[in-house]
């Protein structure tokens, strides 16, 4: 894959269009920002009538306009909102208004993958994915770097849609760290994928694990959490940092012979089977499809497991550590207020 950077780009070209970010959460908030910062004149926030988001967004100089107005005034329309809401949005408020000729974008390829989104045929559809969460994208942008983006066309109408992608991408940062041209399907199935089986779901599984295995055996909450929770940043820094064979070096040979001989035993070769119905899910539509019932349903599932999570016993002593360490907050990614 060729990485395309700053100098492949053509950054004037957004510049030139009347930009409208559906939705002001983590990468809603990142993206505004940071093509503003880039001297994009013309960008909006478009939200609901008495969204929560509407003073956020103003108190960093944004302008703010309801969906169906936005989607009217904009050349682009970056759709930045959670995926279960993007399907009516863009029958309600967008599908209709927008002119023609314009351009439909998106930071995940989910809606338009599984068809929950079938765009009109005279609209330039494009994506443009930053690899990582909304406020690390403003945070690294703000320090004169960025997070590296895929950036994909699904559908080009003028002829001119891969370029006002690219310079989208560089824009928001992009242009710094590197840009990989790819398309919607990849996008979605690995992105998917790795928040389900590693990143999110297969780690979340580990450490909660192994704090109640270490206190289910008696030791302290607190030292389990220290050795389960607070460490993983310093593990995964070094491995961010210059791969598996960095962390290796940094760390002692007792806890290398450790990972040789006892991580096979946790992550055996049922888990990697696992991984591979998960795939398997992912690739069929069917975890889209049970997703999206669930969401059809009031969500009643999802919101009793994020209640029980947040009632696990390694959440509230972590809360209580994290306390006495002020420091970690200091230069949080996570404002609320903000963003």
């Amino acid at each position: 894959m060729k990485m395309y950077y700053e100098k492949d780009t053509d950054v004037n070209l957004i510049k030139q269009k009347k930009v409208a970010i559906f939705g002001y959460g983590s990468q809603g908030h990142a993206h505004a920002l940071n093509l503003k910062d880039s001297g994009v004149k013309e960008v909006v926030v478009a939200l609901r009538e008495g969204s929560s988001s509407i003073k956020k967004a103003e108190s960093q100089g944004l302008k703010v306009m309801s969906l169906s107005d936005a989607a009217a005034w904009a050349d682009v329309v970056m759709i930045l909102t959670p995926d279960e809401l993007q399907a009516e949005i863009y029958k309600n408020h967008v599908e209709q208004r927008m002119r023609e000729g314009t351009s439909l974008a998106f930071a995940h390829g989910l809606n338009i993958h599984y068809k929950l989104i079938e765009s009109r045929k005279d609209l330039d559809v494009f994506m443009v994915a930053p690899k990582g969460p909304g406020h690390l994208v403003r945070s690294e942008y703000q320090k004169g770097g960025g997070v590296p983006c895929l950036m994909a066309v699904h559908k080009d109408s003028s002829g001119k849609a891969r370029d006002l992608a690219m310079s989208y991408a560089a824009c928001i940062g992009g242009g710094k760290s590197g840009i990989i041209e790819t398309n919607f399907k990849d996008e979605c199935e690995t992105d998917l994928f790795g928040e389900q089986a590693v990143l999110c779901g297969g780690l979340v599984e580990l450490i909660k694990n192994g704090f109640e295995t270490l206190t289910e055996a008696g030791y302290p909450p607190e030292m389990a959490y220290f050795e389960v929770l607070h460490e993983v940043k310093l593990i995964v820094d070094l491995i961010y940092e210059g791969g598996i064979a960095n962390m290796n070096y940094s760390i002692s040979n007792t806890a290398e012979y450790g990972e040789y001989v006892s991580g096979k035993k946790v992550v055996d070769s049922k888990s990697k089977e696992k991984m591979k119905e998960i795939l398997k899910d992912i690739q069929s539509g069917k975890f889209t499809k049970d997703w999206m019932e669930e969401c059809k349903g009031g969500q009643k599932n999802f919101l009793k497991m994020r209640a029980d999570l947040a009632k696990h016993p390694i959440e509230e002593v972590g809360k209580k550590l994290r306390d006495m360490m002020p420091w970690i907050g200091k230069n949080k990614l996570v404002d609320q207020s903000k963003n």
